[in-house]
């Protein structure tokens, strides 16, 4: 499933979409999660910003 995801990304305007992978503190257990979201190019830098 997830081959078929990155796949159609590399297609036509797909290519302007990055998959970010963000670390985050848990604020009930303290540990940290990955958290992972598919953004615009440009709005990569805001993403880790905020």
């Amino acid at each position: 499933m997830a081959k078929k995801a990155v796949a159609t990304l590399q297609q036509g305007a797909g290519r302007t979409y990055s998959k970010v992978i963000k670390m985050v503190k848990s604020p009930k257990t303290g540990a940290y999660v990955f958290q992972e979201d598919v953004v615009q190019n440009d709005n990569v830098k805001a993403y880790f910003a905020k």
